[in-house]
């Protein structure tokens, strides 16, 4: 019976670093897509995917931690922490990031142009 008890805990931990590993990768999304838009800054994006972590994963994901970068080409967003044990003993990690390109306007002279 323990055995099976343990087994059962098992399964339900890897349940819950699947779901929290999506909700990392939800997490990373938005906060690129806030560092993406024109006028938008590498601490917009971070500020982006921490928000949505307080509202989402607040109680699933621990220790979590969020660093945005942002140049003149791209935007990054990556997203670290560890699941909610259930198992004790055993925690997994959790790593997402989301990358994308900046937007920029142009007038149709730029677009023209070789």
């Amino acid at each position: 019976m323990p055995v099976l008890l343990f087994l059962v805990m098992l399964v339900i931990q890897f349940g819950l670093w699947y779901h929290a590993q999506h909700v990392v990768q939800a997490a990373a999304q938005e906060g690129v897509r806030a560092a993406r838009v024109e006028g938008g800054t590498a601490g917009a994006g971070q500020q982006r995917a921490e928000a949505f972590l307080d509202s989402a994963g607040s109680t699933l994901v621990r220790d979590a931690g969020v660093t945005a970068t942002r140049d003149g080409e791209t935007a990054t967003v990556r997203v670290t922490g560890r699941v909610a044990g259930v198992v004790p003993g055993f925690s997994l990690p959790l790593d997402a990031s989301a990358e994308s390109p900046v937007e920029r306007f142009r007038s149709a002279a730029e677009e023209a142009a070789p």
